[in-house]
């Protein structure tokens, strides 16, 4: 795939990943973990968090949550089928799943050839090839960003700032 539309694909879904993290960074733990809220801000953050790590995935039908991750595969059911989280996730889990999906994103897309790019993503209720939902899950996670942040402004009178490109490049490490 070219290296100007991987550069600027990263740089976009990089800068949307970093906006969820500055969210969580500004987060009071409080705020974070609060189980009255609604919606709680923890869930919607590893809820953006796990299609972070299942749409970067190379095979998503195979696809194993981290081994943190108590919720598990519960993710994929529609809303209402799955059972409640037992547990509110900290923000040191969160940030770590992050990290964690960030590097995922960044192989994913330093690896992407034109051939992979056009091919079917092995997503039955997505059916779209990987190149778009790598694009839909940018789009989806700067949709929770969003919201995060909305709900930041609204409890503690504060919200980061919006990023406009990844700063970390493309390649193994940041190199």
């Amino acid at each position: 795939m070219d290296e100007i539309w991987k550069a600027a694909l990263w740089g976009q879904l990089g800068a949307a990943i970093k906006m969820v993290e500055n969210a969580l960074a500004a987060c009071p733990e409080e705020l974070l973990v609060d189980r009255s809220r609604r919606p709680e801000l923890w869930y919607m953050a590893y809820h953006t968090l796990f299609f972070v790590d299942y749409f970067c995935d190379p095979a998503p039908a195979q696809f194993q949550p981290a081994p943190f991750d108590t919720f598990g595969l519960n993710e994929l059911l529609d809303e209402g089928e799955a059972p409640p989280p037992e547990r509110a996730y900290t923000k040191a889990e969160l940030l770590g799943y992050l990290e964690h999906g960030r590097e995922k994103c960044r192989a994913r897309i330093e690896a992407l050839t034109d051939e992979e790019a056009e091919r079917p993503a092995d997503i039955d209720w997505l059916p779209l090839p990987v190149a778009e939902v790598l694009l839909y899950n940018l789009r989806h996670v700067q949709h929770h960003a969003a919201q995060l942040n909305l709900l930041l402004r609204q409890a503690i009178d504060e919200a980061p700032r919006w990023v406009a490109r990844a700063t970390q490049p493309l390649g193994p490490a940041g190199t």
